[in-house]
């Protein structure tokens, strides 16, 4: 009786959150119960006490307020309402059944999945030779790809959504663990045409004067050019903001502008790339994750793959 009593209790006020955390540890048991129509049988297949189970089906109907069974003895059976209630109820418990085998496998150290997360400047090159290097020896795990600029990843990696990503530059925050990988030179890209097309390296502050095409505000390497630009002495004039390296090239092919970007996957015409001798001009990439995050075994190998390239991540 004290246990019954302790028990929470539907009201016709409650909320939905009351209601399924009321009635679903009970769900298993009504399922089972309506598939035997057998009060006893029920309890010894799901190796529950029979006295635990004739309680819960009670308190079931009590909080619905219907009925869900015609009892006689301890064989029952389904009324219409009961029918209904276990169309919906067998649902409910297969999408939990699924849900749980959908976790299960993306943890498996064979099988499991890691969702991954990159800059788009790592993806044309970069992000492939890593995973092609990690499947040799992890052949059948399953990865989630995603490409961003770095502030969406960190959101992203604190929402849950990706295990790692790359990005740039190296994020310091408190609840974050990052890891320098590599460094990636930067290069002042000019049309083919430009007045210094004909120069192999250029000092930053000689294109002062410059139309700059950038990416947009939050973009790591928006950062990283207007940093370096006031280093050299001037704040560029931006007149294109884009989304994607390559298309900031194209904007430069096409005569709209300079641009500091990291070399290409491949060369690109209509544009030369000169080197920056001053100031430093370079990028670091590393690799992040949530800290205090559990990794499932997938994630794991993963990880210390990537801890592995620390100064060998980028392509030659």
């Amino acid at each position: 009786m004290h246990q019954q009593r302790s028990e929470p209790h539907l009201s016709p006020s409650s909320d939905t959150e009351d209601i399924v955390a009321i009635l679903a540890p009970r769900l298993a048991y009504f399922a089972g119960v309506a598939r035997t129509e057998h009060v006893t049988r029920a309890a010894q297949e799901m190796q529950v006490p029979q006295s635990t189970l004739s309680r819960a089906m009670v308190r079931l109907e009590q909080d619905l307020g219907v009925d869900l069974f015609a009892r006689r003895g301890r064989t029952v059976s389904l009324t219409p309402a009961g029918r209904t209630f276990l169309s919906s109820v067998e649902r409910a418990l297969a999408e939990i059944e699924r849900a749980a085998d959908e976790v299960r496998a993306d943890a498996d150290p064979t099988t499991g999945k890691v969702a991954f997360g990159f800059l788009h400047t790592m993806g044309s090159e970069t992000v492939p030779g890593l995973i092609r290097a990690f499947r040799a020896d992890h052949p059948r795990v399953r990865f989630s790809l995603v490409q961003n600029y770095g502030e969406a990843m960190i959101e992203r990696l604190r929402s849950g959504e990706l295990d790692l990503c790359l990005t740039s530059p190296v994020p310091d925050a408190p609840d974050l663990v990052s890891r320098r990988l590599d460094e990636q030179k930067l290069r002042l890209v000019v049309p083919a045409d430009h007045r210094l097309a004909s120069r192999r390296r250029i000092r930053l502050a000689e294109a002062a004067d410059e139309t700059f095409v950038t990416l947009e505000p939050g973009y790591g390497l928006r950062r990283i050019t207007d940093d370096l630009c006031q280093q050299a002495g001037f704040r560029p004039r931006v007149a294109f903001e884009g989304e994607e390296a390559e298309t900031l090239r194209g904007l430069v092919a096409a005569g709209l502008g300079v641009a500091l970007l990291p070399p290409p996957a491949v060369p690109r015409p209509g544009v030369v790339e000169l080197t920056v001798t001053a100031p430093r001009a370079a990028r670091e990439i590393g690799v992040a994750w949530l800290d205090g995050h559990p990794d499932t075994p997938p994630v794991a190998a993963f990880k210390r793959f990537l801890l592995s390239k620390r100064g060998n991540l980028l392509p030659d």
